[in-house]
């Protein structure tokens, strides 16, 4: 069943996304030696900083490690602890889809659509149960043709976990969206996409296909190295992306990165 729109109920734009956060169910959980909870923390003051108004956040995938119930009630918790405004989330392969969507709390994330003014963000589950590489349900591609014949007067931006174009890293790539093929066919159809935007990569990717924007974002916790084929860890530090969605339909974005901080980080690690 669809879920209803979100409606913000204000005309700014400012949008703000949060990537890969791999929450572990104890705080003192580390992903490559890191601690994922301080990072978090680390980014979400450093939006406090940043962004002294926004619209609306979104986290697309995987928030926690390994799908535990106290890392998604953790995670709303600490949201909480640094702003008022509404957010959203979506599953990643390290995700479990059933718990975030059954958590007994009087109010979720958002996860399916935010309705932004003249802008629709459709949120999309790419998650292959027990899998790390993505692929869409045909119910998923049913959803977003309805969402997307429904809103032709809307900027579209759909937003999904998992890559659903090379980014140029052999390791990861072979992670991608395994059915993208049919998912550009069907944004083909409708002109009213602007951009799709992801997260699964741990880094900065900016591209474009047929005029629409394809963009990644940073995790809140490790980096991965750009355009290696062995896996391999960036020194650049966690980070988050922000969104200027214009009423035209253009949009302006950028990335902003945690600063005078050391973390203890594996660079040698091969892989997590």
């Amino acid at each position: 069943m669809d879920v209803a729109v979100v409606k913000t109920g204000v005309s700014t734009k400012r949008f703000i996304q949060i990537s890969d956060c791999h929450l572990g169910p104890l705080t003192s959980e580390t992903l490559l030696g890191l601690n994922t909870d301080e990072s978090l923390h680390d980014v979400l003051a450093l939006i406090l900083n940043k962004e002294p108004r926004f619209d609306y956040m979104v986290c697309t995938g995987d928030i926690a490690s390994a799908g535990h119930e106290n890392c998604y009630r953790r995670f709303i918790d600490i949201v909480h602890q640094y702003f008022s405004q509404p957010f959203a989330w979506l599953p990643g392969n390290h995700d479990s889809t059933s718990i975030m969507s059954h958590l007994s709390l009087p109010e979720l994330p958002e996860s399916r659509a935010i309705d932004l003014g003249n802008w629709l963000v459709i949120l999309l589950d790419s998650v292959v149960p027990f899998k790390v590489h993505g692929n869409f349900e045909q119910s998923e591609l049913d959803y977003l043709e309805r969402m997307l014949t429904a809103n032709p007067d809307k900027h579209i931006m759909v937003m999904l976990h998992h890559q659903p174009v090379l980014v140029g890293s052999e390791w990861i790539d072979q992670y991608i969206l395994r059915n993208a093929d049919s998912f550009f066919a069907m944004l083909d159809r409708f002109p009213a996409v602007k951009a799709v935007v992801w997260g699964h990569v741990h880094q900065d990717f900016n591209s474009e296909r047929n005029g629409v924007k394809l963009i990644a974002t940073p995790s809140t916790c490790v980096q991965f190295k750009p355009n290696c084929n062995e896996f391999t860890v960036d020194t650049l530090m966690p980070g988050y992306r922000w969104f200027d969605l214009n009423d035209d339909g253009s949009l302006v974005t950028g990335i902003e990165r945690v600063t005078g901080k050391q973390y203890i980080i594996d660079y040698k690690s091969a892989g997590y």
